[in-house]
């Protein structure tokens, strides 16, 4: 039989679920490694579904690559476990149904847990054990990330003119993970030569109906779908899936509708599902030509005049100064309340509060924050990390900083946890910086993670952090240059404490029109300033400071009077360069920041300085 022939002439049936039909069996080891140590089971289940009406079957080799198999100590496994996977299914055919090669992704939310090049190199190992046992064609499944599959479908379409089935898996109704339109993805796969282009995974039959309602019909390619049974529950400690076959047959009649002309099962399907597929759609044709919706996303404009005006705008034509006051550690707010106050009424724009800073519990920065704004009309900046919330709570708590007024945000990757108070805590990290920047730009295009509607627009001004306390500046200014490209419009960096370097920062970032808050923050005394020269990674301090901080003793008078010498003399040199100024206070002594900030206001007044910041 000729795979493409087939596929013109009628609509084929896949296999069901490998992985979790082990799993009912009470097996939750590799099951990969089963075509090795337990190839019985695995023709076995091959033969049931063939039995069941199965048109292609599939190697169990999805999770048979380097890195998924090195979790078990199986990594130099690769090439024989791949091999045995097509061999067995091959076996189980009987030369009465195809045999594709099994290939499933390695990225999922978070991009960098492994670079392209990894990616490729892993792909390529799988690739060729596979094609060494002369399947009759390849899949490659559940494919959140379209660049990751983009990428493998061209290798494998280099090396082999085989049929070639690549299937993305959704994270909503309609659009992949990253917004994408299913259709646009479609489309990509199309061009790149996929004879089919499909969906598999997560989503159960309903939801993959209405996912291709909006979908043409592609230029060249079929369309496979390969849907969970439903969503599992969760009994007994175990996930458990609970749709019967009858309707997943009448399910098959509708996907077929929608232009399937592979249709098989994933996650909780059985040979008796992929039985009813088949008892379903005997021996129908693909459809020829077909009728899509056109997709719709409804936003609703929402009128939102700043009754203040952006921190990053001010920053453009006038001195703005922002002071960072860190949530108290234990409960009792009034010393943090009276410091606001006081950094209200010294002139300060704006208090940036910190999300949990050095990865310590503190109290919440968002309930601080409304506080401040409804008790002393204040602005707060709003830190927001990329390490303690995933992807879920980011968006619930992007929704609330809206649906509270509080717009401004700073985002910041995070401390990681093991250098906290709770070292064993877990650092989430499902989005870098550069990942949560460009979602709140999304939402403020009114569109959530995977492209779903979120009714409205948000109202986001995005500030982001810039290390220039680094050796080789030109590369942090091009982590800045990428940070204003994903959405940043504004940026506070580390504490600073030479004055050389205010000018290094203003020569290596003058080209830009994004304005910078350069980093203040006082010291308290000598062995303060030692520990931040050798114990706070890429800060060093000027043997100057720290003679002069050590030449105080412990004196504190003495010592204080030293730091507000040195942080004034920073703060001059950032006057004549920068029009933001971001003073940071130490261990909330806010009168040394609100002293500092009427020594600017009263600096600015009595020598307005022409201020040479990109302009």
């Amino acid at each position: 039989m000729d795979f493409r022939q087939e596929l013109s002439k009628r609509v084929l049936v896949g296999e069901g679920a490998m992985g979790t039909l082990l799993y009912s069996h009470g097996i939750d080891h590799c099951y990969e490694e089963m075509n090795t140590t337990d190839p019985n089971q695995i023709e076995a289940i091959h033969r049931a579904y063939a039995a069941a009406g199965a048109d292609i079957l599939q190697s169990n080799t999805y999770g048979a690559n380097y890195h998924k198999l090195k979790r078990y100590g199986l990594e130099d496994e690769v090439s024989v476990i791949n091999r045995k996977g097509v061999e067995l299914a091959k076996k189980a055919a009987s030369k009465q149904a195809f045999v594709f090669g099994t290939i499933g992704a390695l990225r999922s939310i978070r991009k960098n847990d492994l670079d392209i090049e990894e990616i490729k190199r892993s792909f390529r190992e799988q690739l060729y054990s596979l094609l060494m046992e002369g399947p009759d064609g390849l899949i490659l499944e559940t494919y959140y990330d379209l660049e990751e599959l983009e990428t493998v479908l061209q290798i494998a379409r280099k090396e082999t003119g085989l049929p070639i089935i690549a299937n993305v898996s959704l994270h909503e109704i309609g659009y992949l993970q990253n917004g994408l339109h299913l259709n646009e993805a479609f489309s990509r796969l199309d061009a790149l030569g996929a004879d089919v282009v499909g969906l598999n995974c997560r989503l159960g039959p309903h939801h993959m109906i209405r996912s291709l309602e909006e979908v043409p019909l592609p230029k060249n390619a079929g369309i496979a779908v390969y849907p969970n049974a439903s969503l599992p529950e969760y009994v007994d400690g175990r996930l458990v899936y609970e749709a019967v076959p009858e309707y997943f047959g009448s399910s098959a009649l509708k996907l077929r509708e929608q232009g399937a002309s592979i249709i098989g099962g994933c996650c909780g399907t059985t040979p008796k599902h992929i039985g009813a597929v088949k008892k379903a759609l005997g021996t129908l044709s693909p459809i020829k030509e077909k009728a899509s919706k056109a997709p719709q996303i409804e936003i609703i404009e929402v009128d939102k005049k700043d009754q203040i005006p952006a921190i990053h705008l001010q920053a453009k034509t006038k001195r703005t100064i922002l002071v960072e006051l860190d949530p108290p550690k234990k409960l009792g707010i009034e010393a943090f309340m009276a410091g606001s106050s006081c950094l209200r009424d010294a002139g300060v724009d704006s208090v940036t509060l910190a999300d949990n800073s050095l990865a310590s519990p503190r109290i919440s920065n968002l309930a601080l924050g409304i506080k401040m704004k409804n008790e002393l009309n204040m602005n707060p900046l709003i830190h927001i990390t990329c390490r303690d919330r995933n992807l879920i709570g980011l968006q619930s708590h992007l929704m609330g900083l809206q649906t509270l007024g509080l717009n401004e945000v700073l985002v910041i990757t995070g401390d990681p946890s093991k250098i906290g108070d709770f070292p064993g805590a877990t650092s989430v990290y499902d989005l870098s910086s550069f990942d949560l920047i460009s979602l709140i730009k999304q939402f403020n295009e009114g569109l959530s993670y995977s492209g779903q509607s979120l009714g409205q627009r948000t109202n986001f001004k995005i500030a982001a952090a810039f290390n220039p306390n680094v050796k080789y500046l030109d590369k942090a200014v091009q982590r800045l240059e990428k940070k204003i490209a994903c959405g940043a419009q504004s940026f506070l960096t580390q504490p600073i404490y030479s004055t050389s370097q205010i000018e290094d920062v203003y020569q290596a970032t003058k080209h830009l029109d994004t304005p910078i808050f350069l980093g203040v923050m006082p010291l308290t005394s000598s062995r303060n300033a030692e520990f931040i020269h050798n114990e706070i990674p890429g800060i060093k301090l000027p043997d100057s400071v720290r003679a002069a901080m050590a030449s105080a003793g412990n004196d504190p008078v003495k010592a204080k009077i030293e730091a507000n010498a040195i942080a004034k003399e920073l703060i001059d040199a950032t006057m004549e360069r920068f029009k933001g100024i971001y003073l940071i206070t130490p261990f909330l002594r806010y009168d040394m920041t609100a002293q500092l900030t009427q020594y600017i206001r009263t600096t600015d007044k009595e020598k307005p300085a022409e201020v040479k910041e990109h302009e």
